[in-house]
């Protein structure tokens, strides 16, 4: 097997950075989907520099490559999840969430990391399509010019629910520079492509790859073995594209039991094909 896998952070919510790094690194795995936190490399705390260079030491010692996740829920308002958004009627908040987006960048050039992990978010009732279509694509133009400044690559992740839900959404976009973050699992609840399908017809677009199991048309993630995921053709398509980044594991609701899907999900992954 070619492939390289990472563990999504995300699942690791009650364990320390350090910990969860060690847990990762002694299942196998080539690397990490770092998703920024108030507890995992907070990028407004005073010291998120001097942190990121700290970690980044850690991930060279532990021979960890990284991605770098955007999706934590309370980071930028400890009131409402996931906002403000790219598409937030707010000026002021579309601002803070371009600003977190920048310093993730920074972050992921300090980690010498392989991609950073977005979406649209989602618009408000009351608030035009068209309109939240336009300070989307305002934002994006602004984070993909900063990433490519700092030789970052900044990838875009459709998400069901959101402005930007399917491949199709991305695809609409026509924005140079701006790569796929694809979820496979996305493509069974949206319906829209077997997500085998999505990997070879995005290959040249591809930023950066999450895996999981998960029930068509419902958007949880599952441990793999208990949704409709066909995880061995996902594998075979990403090896005959030859993708060579990393392939990330997102369980965000398994922190609970993190120290067995870290190492179980590694073994399925390894074992599902033979």
């Amino acid at each position: 097997m070619t492939l390289r896998f990472a563990y999504n952070t995300n699942g690791a919510a009650n364990h320390r950075l350090d910990d969860a790094l060690n847990l990762i690194a002694d299942a196998g795995y080539d690397g990490v989907a770092l998703t920024l936190d108030i507890h995992h490399l907070d990028p407004f705390a005073e010291n998120w520099a001097q942190e990121a260079e700290r970690v980044r030491g850690r991930l060279y010692t532990l021979g960890l490559g990284s991605v770098i996740e955007t999706g934590a829920r309370f980071l930028l308002d400890p009131r409402a999840k996931h906002e403000p958004t790219l598409v937030t009627a707010d000026p002021a908040g579309r601002a803070r969430r371009v600003a977190f987006l920048h310093r993730a960048v920074d972050i992921a050039a300090i980690l010498g990391s392989e991609a950073v992990s977005f979406w649209a978010g989602v618009p408000k009732p009351g608030v035009d399509p068209a309109e939240a279509r336009t300070w989307l694509r305002a934002g994006l133009e602004e984070v993909v010019a900063y990433a490519a400044e700092r030789r970052v690559v900044a990838a875009l992740e459709p998400e069901p629910g959101m402005l930007v839900e399917t491949l199709d959404d991305y695809a609409a976009l026509d924005l140079p520079g701006l790569r796929l973050a694809l979820d496979t699992g996305h493509c069974l609840v949206t319906r829209e492509r077997e997500p085998a399908a999505a990997v070879t017809e995005f290959a040249d677009r591809l930023g950066t790859v999450a895996i999981e199991d998960m029930a068509r048309g419902v958007h949880i993630h599952l441990p793999f073995g208990e949704g409709d995921m066909d995880v061995p053709g996902v594998l075979d398509a990403l090896e005959a594209i030859a993708f060579d980044r990393l392939v990330c594991v997102e369980l965000s609701r398994e922190s609970h039991r993190a120290d067995r899907m870290i190492p179980d999900s590694l073994r399925y992954l390894r074992e599902c094909r033979r």
